[in-house]
Protein backbone atom coordinates (compact mmCIF):
# COMPACT_ATOMS: atom_id res chain seq x y z
CA UNK A 1 0.00 0.00 0.00
CA UNK A 2 1.21 3.29 -1.08
CA UNK A 3 -0.93 5.43 1.59
CA UNK A 4 0.20 6.08 5.27
CA UNK A 5 -1.79 4.43 7.59
CA UNK A 6 -3.23 5.58 11.15
CA UNK A 7 -5.22 2.57 13.81
CA UNK A 8 -7.68 5.13 15.38
CA UNK A 9 -9.52 3.45 19.12
CA UNK A 10 -12.54 5.48 19.90
CA UNK A 11 -13.30 5.95 16.37
CA UNK A 12 -17.09 6.07 16.37
CA UNK A 13 -17.32 9.66 17.72
CA UNK A 14 -16.58 12.21 19.27
CA UNK A 15 -12.77 12.81 18.84
CA UNK A 16 -11.98 9.59 17.56
CA UNK A 17 -14.80 9.91 14.40
CA UNK A 18 -13.23 13.76 14.13
CA UNK A 19 -9.39 12.43 13.99
CA UNK A 20 -10.75 9.77 11.55
CA UNK A 21 -11.78 11.77 8.93
CA UNK A 22 -9.08 14.48 9.06
CA UNK A 23 -6.64 11.50 8.29
CA UNK A 24 -8.79 9.75 5.68
CA UNK A 25 -9.39 13.60 3.86
CA UNK A 26 -6.31 13.70 3.79
CA UNK A 27 -5.52 10.69 1.52
CA UNK A 28 -4.53 7.98 4.80
CA UNK A 29 -5.84 4.54 5.47
CA UNK A 30 -7.61 4.18 8.15
CA UNK A 31 -8.51 1.47 11.15
CA UNK A 32 -11.52 2.63 12.65
CA UNK A 33 -11.69 0.35 16.04
CA UNK A 34 -14.37 0.80 18.13
CA UNK A 35 -16.65 -1.24 20.66
CA UNK A 36 -19.85 0.44 19.25
CA UNK A 37 -20.11 -1.39 15.89
CA UNK A 38 -23.50 1.11 14.49
CA UNK A 39 -21.09 3.65 15.07
CA UNK A 40 -18.21 2.12 12.77
CA UNK A 41 -20.65 1.39 10.28
CA UNK A 42 -21.89 4.90 9.87
CA UNK A 43 -18.24 5.84 9.55
CA UNK A 44 -17.20 3.81 7.52
CA UNK A 45 -20.33 4.37 4.77
CA UNK A 46 -19.07 8.53 4.98
CA UNK A 47 -15.57 7.57 4.90
CA UNK A 48 -15.98 5.20 1.86
CA UNK A 49 -14.65 1.34 1.68
CA UNK A 50 -11.36 1.98 -0.05
CA UNK A 51 -10.20 4.46 2.51
CA UNK A 52 -10.76 2.31 6.06
CA UNK A 53 -11.40 -0.88 7.92
CA UNK A 54 -13.72 -1.80 10.87
CA UNK A 55 -12.96 -3.51 13.86
CA UNK A 56 -14.71 -4.16 16.53
CA UNK A 57 -12.05 -4.08 19.25
CA UNK A 58 -11.88 -3.65 23.49
CA UNK A 59 -8.81 -1.84 24.41
CA UNK A 60 -8.29 -4.02 27.53
CA UNK A 61 -8.63 -6.97 25.68
CA UNK A 62 -4.94 -7.60 24.79
CA UNK A 63 -6.40 -10.44 22.29
CA UNK A 64 -8.54 -8.13 20.59
CA UNK A 65 -5.83 -5.92 20.20
CA UNK A 66 -3.58 -8.59 18.71
CA UNK A 67 -6.31 -9.41 16.38
CA UNK A 68 -7.34 -6.57 14.97
CA UNK A 69 -3.46 -5.29 14.90
CA UNK A 70 -2.82 -8.19 12.48
CA UNK A 71 -5.75 -7.90 10.36
CA UNK A 72 -4.71 -4.36 9.85
CA UNK A 73 -1.33 -4.39 9.25
CA UNK A 74 -1.82 -7.56 6.84
CA UNK A 75 -3.94 -5.43 4.45
CA UNK A 76 -2.11 -2.49 4.77
CA UNK A 77 1.45 -4.01 5.23
CA UNK A 78 2.16 -1.21 7.32
CA UNK A 79 1.62 1.25 10.85
CA UNK A 80 2.37 4.38 10.52
CA UNK A 81 0.13 6.15 13.20
CA UNK A 82 -1.73 4.70 15.88
CA UNK A 83 -4.01 6.99 17.88
CA UNK A 84 -5.03 6.14 21.55
CA UNK A 85 -8.29 7.91 21.78
CA UNK A 86 -10.72 5.54 23.49
CA UNK A 87 -11.59 6.26 27.46
CA UNK A 88 -14.31 7.16 29.46
CA UNK A 89 -14.89 10.31 31.95
CA UNK A 90 -16.84 9.52 35.54
CA UNK A 91 -17.03 12.67 37.69
CA UNK A 92 -18.53 13.51 40.75
CA UNK A 93 -17.30 13.42 44.52
CA UNK A 94 -14.63 10.81 44.85
CA UNK A 95 -16.39 9.35 47.69
CA UNK A 96 -19.67 9.06 46.14
CA UNK A 97 -18.26 7.53 42.94
CA UNK A 98 -18.41 3.48 42.96
CA UNK A 99 -15.29 2.27 42.88
CA UNK A 100 -16.25 -0.36 39.79
CA UNK A 101 -16.62 2.51 37.98
CA UNK A 102 -13.38 4.04 38.78
CA UNK A 103 -11.81 0.92 38.21
CA UNK A 104 -13.17 1.03 34.92
CA UNK A 105 -11.68 4.68 34.17
CA UNK A 106 -8.20 2.82 34.95
CA UNK A 107 -9.06 -0.34 33.04
CA UNK A 108 -9.83 1.90 29.72
CA UNK A 109 -7.75 5.10 30.23
CA UNK A 110 -4.43 3.66 31.22
CA UNK A 111 -4.46 -0.08 30.50
CA UNK A 112 -5.94 0.10 27.23
CA UNK A 113 -3.28 2.49 25.98
CA UNK A 114 -0.81 0.15 27.82
CA UNK A 115 -1.90 -3.17 25.99
CA UNK A 116 -2.54 -0.79 22.65
CA UNK A 117 1.51 0.78 22.61
CA UNK A 118 2.25 -3.11 23.58
CA UNK A 119 0.83 -4.54 21.17
CA UNK A 120 1.49 -2.35 18.66
CA UNK A 121 5.38 -1.64 18.78
CA UNK A 122 6.47 -4.69 16.35
CA UNK A 123 4.53 -3.57 13.72
CA UNK A 124 5.55 -0.11 14.74
CA UNK A 125 9.49 -0.60 14.50
CA UNK A 126 8.99 -2.30 11.17
CA UNK A 127 7.38 1.19 9.83
CA UNK A 128 9.78 3.84 9.35
CA UNK A 129 9.49 6.96 11.33
CA UNK A 130 5.81 5.97 12.81
CA UNK A 131 4.39 7.70 15.95
CA UNK A 132 2.00 6.65 18.78
CA UNK A 133 -0.18 9.52 19.91
CA UNK A 134 -1.75 9.10 23.34
CA UNK A 135 -4.84 10.98 24.12
CA UNK A 136 -4.25 12.59 27.78
CA UNK A 137 -5.56 16.00 29.05
CA UNK A 138 -5.64 19.23 30.59
CA UNK A 139 -6.18 17.14 33.82
CA UNK A 140 -2.83 15.66 33.82
CA UNK A 141 -1.14 19.24 34.72
CA UNK A 142 -2.57 19.63 38.18
CA UNK A 143 -4.95 16.58 39.95
CA UNK A 144 -8.56 18.40 39.03
CA UNK A 145 -11.40 17.93 42.33
CA UNK A 146 -14.30 16.18 41.11
CA UNK A 147 -12.47 14.21 38.56
CA UNK A 148 -9.99 12.78 40.69
CA UNK A 149 -9.28 9.07 39.54
CA UNK A 150 -9.85 10.61 35.71
CA UNK A 151 -7.11 13.20 35.99
CA UNK A 152 -4.52 10.11 37.85
CA UNK A 153 -5.30 8.25 34.93
CA UNK A 154 -4.65 10.96 32.34
CA UNK A 155 -1.25 11.48 34.60
CA UNK A 156 -0.41 8.08 33.78
CA UNK A 157 -0.54 8.43 30.31
CA UNK A 158 1.59 11.15 30.26
CA UNK A 159 4.41 9.49 31.67
CA UNK A 160 3.88 6.74 29.99
CA UNK A 161 4.37 8.84 26.88
CA UNK A 162 7.41 10.17 28.48
CA UNK A 163 8.59 7.17 29.41
CA UNK A 164 8.30 5.51 25.88
CA UNK A 165 9.03 8.93 23.88
CA UNK A 166 13.05 8.20 25.63
CA UNK A 167 13.09 4.59 24.98
CA UNK A 168 11.71 4.16 21.56
CA UNK A 169 13.67 6.88 19.93
CA UNK A 170 16.63 3.76 18.76
CA UNK A 171 13.59 2.22 17.23
CA UNK A 172 12.81 5.16 15.10
CA UNK A 173 9.34 5.51 17.35
CA UNK A 174 7.93 9.17 18.52
CA UNK A 175 5.09 8.71 20.99
CA UNK A 176 3.74 12.05 21.75
CA UNK A 177 0.24 13.32 23.74
CA UNK A 178 -1.98 15.61 22.92
CA UNK A 179 -3.38 17.52 26.04
CA UNK A 180 -6.89 19.27 25.58
CA UNK A 181 -8.86 20.97 28.04
CA UNK A 182 -12.95 20.80 28.26
CA UNK A 183 -13.88 18.89 24.59
CA UNK A 184 -17.62 19.42 23.13
CA UNK A 185 -18.45 15.97 23.42
CA UNK A 186 -21.01 13.45 24.79
CA UNK A 187 -18.37 12.83 27.34
CA UNK A 188 -18.58 16.23 29.03
CA UNK A 189 -22.56 15.80 28.64
CA UNK A 190 -24.03 16.10 32.47
CA UNK A 191 -20.80 16.35 33.55
CA UNK A 192 -20.24 16.97 37.23
CA UNK A 193 -17.05 19.05 37.81
CA UNK A 194 -17.39 22.89 38.92
CA UNK A 195 -14.12 23.61 36.71
CA UNK A 196 -16.32 22.75 33.74
CA UNK A 197 -19.24 25.45 34.49
CA UNK A 198 -16.48 27.67 35.37
CA UNK A 199 -14.19 27.67 32.96
CA UNK A 200 -16.54 26.55 29.84
CA UNK A 201 -16.24 24.38 26.60
CA UNK A 202 -14.78 25.90 23.81
CA UNK A 203 -12.67 23.14 22.47
CA UNK A 204 -14.95 20.95 19.21
CA UNK A 205 -13.70 17.29 18.27
CA UNK A 206 -12.42 19.25 15.31
CA UNK A 207 -9.39 21.32 17.03
CA UNK A 208 -8.18 18.10 18.74
CA UNK A 209 -8.10 16.44 15.48
CA UNK A 210 -6.03 19.08 13.94
CA UNK A 211 -3.78 19.02 16.56
CA UNK A 212 -4.08 15.25 16.50
CA UNK A 213 -2.96 15.02 12.68
CA UNK A 214 -0.67 17.69 12.56
CA UNK A 215 1.38 16.32 15.48
CA UNK A 216 1.56 12.85 13.65
CA UNK A 217 1.41 13.74 9.37
CA UNK A 218 4.63 15.64 10.24
CA UNK A 219 7.93 14.72 10.99
CA UNK A 220 9.22 16.81 13.57
CA UNK A 221 11.58 16.19 16.64
CA UNK A 222 11.38 13.88 19.21
CA UNK A 223 12.00 16.78 21.73
CA UNK A 224 8.36 17.74 21.33
CA UNK A 225 6.07 14.97 23.17
CA UNK A 226 3.45 17.07 24.87
CA UNK A 227 1.03 18.84 22.38
CA UNK A 228 -1.71 21.23 24.01
CA UNK A 229 -5.14 21.67 22.05
CA UNK A 230 -6.13 25.74 22.53
CA UNK A 231 -4.67 28.87 24.14
CA UNK A 232 -6.21 28.60 27.54
CA UNK A 233 -4.87 24.84 27.70
CA UNK A 234 -1.35 26.28 26.50
CA UNK A 235 -1.20 29.22 29.11
CA UNK A 236 -2.74 26.99 31.73
CA UNK A 237 0.59 24.32 30.60
CA UNK A 238 2.95 26.81 30.75
CA UNK A 239 2.08 27.90 34.05
CA UNK A 240 1.87 25.24 35.75
CA UNK A 241 5.59 24.58 34.80
CA UNK A 242 6.98 27.64 35.77
CA UNK A 243 4.71 28.48 38.97
CA UNK A 244 5.79 27.09 42.39
CA UNK A 245 3.52 24.14 43.56
CA UNK A 246 1.56 26.33 46.15
CA UNK A 247 0.58 28.96 43.26
CA UNK A 248 -0.46 25.88 41.25
CA UNK A 249 -2.65 24.58 44.02
CA UNK A 250 -4.22 27.72 44.59
CA UNK A 251 -5.25 28.17 40.88
CA UNK A 252 -6.51 24.86 40.74
CA UNK A 253 -8.78 25.62 43.85
CA UNK A 254 -9.91 28.80 42.39
CA UNK A 255 -10.99 27.55 39.21
CA UNK A 256 -13.23 24.38 40.86
CA UNK A 257 -14.77 27.01 43.36
CA UNK A 258 -17.89 27.64 43.36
Amino acid sequence: MNKKTVFITGAAAGIGRATATMFAHNGWYVGLADIDEIGLKTLRETLGNDNCQTFRLDVTSEQDWSDALSRFTSTSGRLDALVNNAGILVSGPFESIPLSRQNALVDINIKGVMTGCHTAYPYMKATPGACIVNLASASAIYGQPSLATYSATKFAVKGLTEALNLEWEKDDIRVIDILPLFVKTAMVTDMDAQSIRNMGVHLTADDVASQIFRAASHRHSQWKVHWTVGLMTRVMYLSAMLSPDWMNRLANKLVSRK
